[in-house]
């Protein structure tokens, strides 16, 4: 169902992790909820048709006591909704909100990203496909405005109206 396998640990198991979720910044906020490769992947999998426990479970390889962490995490920042699905006993499925829907726009950048620069000859895990035109497709952000590509060489950043007095921002 899913697509875990085993790789070698992480060499950043036990790395403390800044909280950034007050920065002045949207970046360090979203960071700060969808910077965790778990929560990453627990969204990937809702966004996949998941919905209980037990499936995530199989899909990621994750323990439950961490899988339940998460849930409730993703839940409390309210890119999951809880929903009951039996009472006895007590059953839940976990439902992508909208604020979970929007996600899916990162995720398929991610996914876009990474077939380009991390897949091998064997080619990508996970094709998408557009319903809509019905084409396989890659994500591509462009400009809200122009509708271009956007390029980090052609992108400045300015302060917004919610930034400190006095912030700086990007090279002079």
């Amino acid at each position: 169902m899913g697509f875990h396998h085993a790789t070698a640990s992480s060499t950043l198991t036990g790395v403390k992790r800044t909280d950034t979720s007050d920065w002045p910044c949207t970046i360090a906020r979203g960071a700060a909820v969808l910077g965790d490769h778990w929560n990453l992947l627990l969204i990937r999998e809702a966004c996949l048709g998941t919905r209980r426990f037990d499936d995530f479970q199989e899909a990621l390889g994750i323990g439950r006591n961490m899988l339940s962490r998460r849930l409730n995490a993703l839940v409390d920042e309210g890119l999951l909704r809880r929903v009951e699905y039996q009472s006895n006993p007590p059953r839940h499925e976990y439902r992508l909100t909208q604020k979970g829907r929007d996600t899916y726009p990162i995720l398929a950048a991610m996914a876009a990203w990474g077939d380009r620069w991390l897949t091998g000859p064997e080619g990508t895990p996970l094709v998408l496909h557009h319903t809509t035109c019905d084409h396989d497709m890659n994500a591509v952000v462009v400009c809200s405005e122009c509708e271009q590509p956007l390029d980090v060489r052609e992108v400045r950043a300015r302060p917004g109206p919610g930034a400190p007095v006095g912030v700086h921002i990007g090279a002079s």
